[in-house]
């Protein structure tokens, strides 16, 4: 008897968390793993850049890359005007739009 009522107090106490859990878990498929796949997709865009290639950066700005180092890259924008920016700042889903035309 004391068996089965420890059973039905633990089986309850697990029943209040299980809303909980499943939030975790439905956050973390719809919130956080595509999330981190999207930088996983923009780190490897990033790496797969060379000089030539057409990009915008997230300030809508387009250009050519004409020199790389580690961080940054130098774009030329119309006019012949070069401009550095950090790799970071390249938008992905713009450039891959622009380089797919």
């Amino acid at each position: 008897m004391l068996n089965s009522i420890l059973l039905q107090a633990a089986g309850g106490s697990l029943m209040q968390f299980l809303p909980m859990i499943l939030i975790i878990v439905v956050f973390y498929f719809f919130m956080i793993r595509p999330q981190m796949k999207k930088a996983k997709d923009h780190k490897k865009f990033i790496e797969e850049l060379k000089k030539g290639d057409k990009v915008i950066t997230s300030a809508g700005i387009h250009g050519k890359i004409v020199d790389m180092n580690e961080t940054t890259f130098l774009i030329e924008v119309e006019g012949g005007t070069k401009i550095r920016f950090d790799k970071s700042s390249v938008s992905l889903d713009a450039s891959k739009a622009l380089n797919a035309k």
